[in-house]
């Protein structure tokens, strides 16, 4: 699924929180979204969802759906949300259910049988580390790490055409962060889905993204072409300029 960005402008007060003249993602492309504090990426990824208003301008998802080709403004349509799943912050979680049954709401409006949920969930058995299922816990009770894969976790039940992270790494302990790495290439090898992460973790980062946009500001003032970690140095050199 393409992702079609086109005069896309957002303030708040004063502040341009957002303003993009033109930015296609590719179907198929991981895209890693990068830059300091308050450079837009939270903001940008709130727009692709509808979950604000956009000021001016447009997010269209344009591809194909169940054999059929579909272009859609998010903003006017809400059918994109059958293929996009997101996890943004635990605002997304509906923290006076247990895990277990959140995940089963999820698949449940998602159209997911019970099996496929068992399938999908015991995929992720190693990563939840045996703290998330069957602990009838719940969510607000669980550590922060533990929200954010539950988080994470959802997002992908029905298997998303288009997948958005917002700082998928935090919370997480470094063995948490190094499986949610091989998780995400994984599912990207397997489904070819298009998958948007920002993270303040260069290194994680640029492990795993082909192709990354450093916003600063509101404005994608760099689209990189990642091979091989190749623009580590370039983004580090931008950050330790910022300092």
């Amino acid at each position: 699924m393409e992702i079609i960005i086109r005069n896309l402008k957002k303030c708040f007060g004063e502040k341009v929180a957002v303003n993009i003249e033109s930015y296609d993602i590719h179907s198929g492309d991981m895209l890693g979204l990068v830059g300091n504090n308050g450079a837009g990426k939270s903001t940008l990824f709130r727009l692709m969802m509808d979950l604000i208003k956009a000021d001016e301008g447009s997010v269209c998802m344009v591809g194909e759906f169940n054999n059929e080709p579909v272009n859609r403004n998010v903003a006017e349509l809400e059918d994109w949300k059958q293929w996009t799943g997101a996890f943004i912050d635990e605002g997304f979680l509906i923290d006076y259910l247990t895990p277990d049954e959140y995940f089963a709401f999820v698949a449940k409006i998602s159209g997911i049988s019970t099996e496929q949920l068992q399938e999908h969930l015991a995929k992720y058995e190693h990563f939840m580390g045996g703290e998330v299922c069957g602990q009838k816990k719940l969510i607000r009770s669980l550590s922060a790490g533990n929200k954010q894969k539950v988080g994470i976790i959802a997002a992908m039940i029905q298997q998303p055409q288009v997948l958005i992270l917002d700082e998928p790494f935090n919370f997480l302990d470094p063995s948490s962060q190094h499986a949610i790495k091989h998780i995400l290439q994984d599912y990207h090898e397997k489904t070819n889905a298009t998958i948007l992460i920002s993270s303040h973790n260069l290194n994680h980062t640029t492990d795993i993204c082909p192709r990354i946009a450093l916003l600063e500001n509101g404005v994608i003032i760099r689209d990189i072409v990642n091979i091989e970690n190749s623009a580590e140095k370039e983004l580090e050199e931008y950050f330790d300029i910022k300092e």
